[in-house]
């Protein structure tokens, strides 16, 4: 179990949870077409879809050969043709170790009023934010740059960001037009039940993930990416997001090791818990599991075998140097 008890809680959270979601939102099926959906009782106040909804939603778009995740982009980006380029990514250096340094607040801090202030597993995700904080804040420092803190939104059902509208069906993720972390808690009760990844290390792995991503944004990877995808197929576009997601892995192993090193964060079975979530959540693994197949040429996060690799990559090595996924012949 993570040693997280009387550490420092990240102000950088904004709980939405209890709030009504938007009220429908459509998905691409192709050649220009989108199915709509109206938003809807779902018995919450507002007309928020409701979980019922989003599961028939999901389930239309998985038939239909659609990933789930495209909402939030509006739909796949409009190809300019085959292309094999891969972006040139540069990851920073550093010669020196990490050590913990103060936080420090790097943009005005916005938070919406929330009556969930008291739960468990809210105080324990905010706790690991403020750790992912300090590690990225001194690794930035080193690498002569400012870290800009992320912020976590909390919802439950449905919510809209930057990107588009989320829905907890789809999974926590990340929008790098507002530099926001959307995680529905429910989901780790999935993660548990559905694909056997329980531990709050497991928990936190995720958090880690997104964060990963963030980081990306901030060194320019994220940009650079969609730019070699626009001009790719849609099967070379999804082998390049594998490897954007498994660098954001790769990250979220070296975060573990050197919050580790400087604050003894982590109790046995820790690192075993994270491994089991990295697999539980391959793309091969979920396949076979909604759909009884795998089809590798859909996969947009990487086999749970690839995803374990480079997470525990990172998690040995504690340099963000052994995470080019890009440069990389072997995944």
């Amino acid at each position: 179990m993570v040693r997280w008890r009387g550490r420092r809680e990240s102000d950088n959270v904004e709980d939405r949870r209890g709030e009504s979601g938007p009220g429908g939102f459509s998905f691409p099926m192709g050649r220009g077409g989108r199915i709509r959906f109206p938003g809807g009782g779902g018995g919450r106040k507002g007309g928020g879809i409701g979980i019922v909804g989003v599961l028939v939603i999901v389930g239309l778009m998985l038939l239909f050969g659609v990933d789930p995740r495209v909402i939030l982009q509006g739909g796949p980006q409009p190809s300019q043709g085959p292309g094999t380029g891969m972006p040139d990514i540069q990851l920073p250096g550093t010669k020196t170790k990490p050590s913990p340094t103060p936080r420090t607040n790097t943009r005005p801090q916005t938070k919406a009023p929330t009556s969930n202030t008291n739960d468990e597993l809210g105080r324990y995700v905010k706790v690991v934010l403020a750790e992912t904080e300090d590690v990225w804040n001194s690794l930035f420092k080193q690498f002569g740059k400012t870290y800009r803190e992320p912020t976590l939104v909390l919802f439950s059902g449905s919510t809209r960001s930057g990107c588009g509208v989320g829905v907890s069906a789809m999974g926590p993720f990340y929008c790098p037009l507002d530099q926001k972390l959307y995680v529905d808690l429910a989901f780790y009760k999935e993660m548990k039940q559905r694909f056997g990844a329980s531990g709050d290390f497991a928990q936190a792995y995720v958090i880690a993930h997104e964060v990963g991503h963030h980081v990306q944004t901030l060194f320019g990877i994220s940009e650079k990416v969609q730019r070699a995808k626009s001009r790719m197929s849609q099967k070379q576009g999804n082998a390049l997001q594998v490897r954007m997601e498994l660098q954001a892995d790769c990250f979220a192993g070296v975060w573990a090791r050197l919050a580790d090193r400087t604050k003894k964060i982590l109790e046995p079975g820790d690192i075993e818990e994270g491994l089991n979530a990295a697999s539980a959540i391959g793309d091969d693994n979920i396949q076979r599991r909604t759909q009884g197949h795998v089809v590798p040429d859909a996969f947009t996060h990487g086999s749970s075998k690839q995803r374990v690799r480079w997470f525990k990559r990172g998690l040995d090595s504690g340099d963000i140097q052994q995470c080019d996924t890009f440069n990389a012949t072997n995944l």
